[in-house]
C-alpha cells in the first residue's frame, strides 16, 4: 500500500495555473534552492507556462506558501521538479502532501513512471513509494555548457 498523507487543515492544494504566485516562487527558487540559485524571472515564467504546476495555499489568506512542478506529456513520464516549502510554512507536513497530491493526480494517466533528483530529500520522497534508479547505468544526460 501507499502512503497517502493527509494535507493539514487550513490549507489547499491547486493546479491552477493562475494561481501560482510566480514573483514568489521565483524569489523561493533563485535565493534558497540549491538547485534554482540564480534562475531569472523570465525563465522562472517560462518554466511555470510550460508546465504542471501545483501549489499550496492557506486556506483564509490564499497566500501561497509551497510549490512543485511537473514536465509531462501525461501519457508515459513525468519529471517532478522545483518542490519546495516557504521556511515558515515547514515541518506541518505540507511538502510530503503536495508530492502525494502530485502523484495522485498523474496516477490515472498511466504514466510509467516519475522521475526526479534530490540531493537531501531522499526520505520524504522514500516514504512516498520513490525509490533509487535500478538500473542508472542506462540513464544518460546532456548537459548545456553554462
Amino acid at each position: 500500500m501507499t502512503y497517502t498523507p493527509r494535507l493539514p487543515e487550513g490549507y489547499e492544494i491547486s493546479t491552477d495555473p493562475h494561481r501560482v504566485d510566480a514573483g514568489r516562487v521565483h524569489q523561493w527558487l533563485s535565493t534558497d534552492a540549491y538547485w534554482a540559485l540564480g534562475r531569472t524571472r523570465e525563465k522562472q515564467v517560462r518554466a511555470i507556462e510550460g508546465s504542471l504546476n501545483f501549489g499550496v495555499y492557506d486556506a483564509v489568506s490564499g497566500v501561497q506558501v509551497a510549490y512543485a512542478r511537473v514536465i509531462t506529456d501525461l501519457a508515459t513520464f513525468a519529471w517532478l521538479c522545483d518542490v519546495y516549502v516557504d521556511p515558515s510554512a515547514r515541518a506541518k507536513g505540507l511538502g510530503t502532501a503536495l508530492v502525494a497530491a502530485v502523484r495522485e493526480h498523474l496516477a490515472p494517466h498511466g504514466l510509467r513512471r516519475i522521475l526526479l533528483a534530490t540531493h537531501d530529500a531522499h526520505g520524504v520522497y522514500e516514504k512516498l513509494g520513490f525509490t533509487a534508479l535500478d538500473r542508472p547505468e542506462q540513464w544518460m544526460v546532456f548537459a548545456f555548457d553554462r
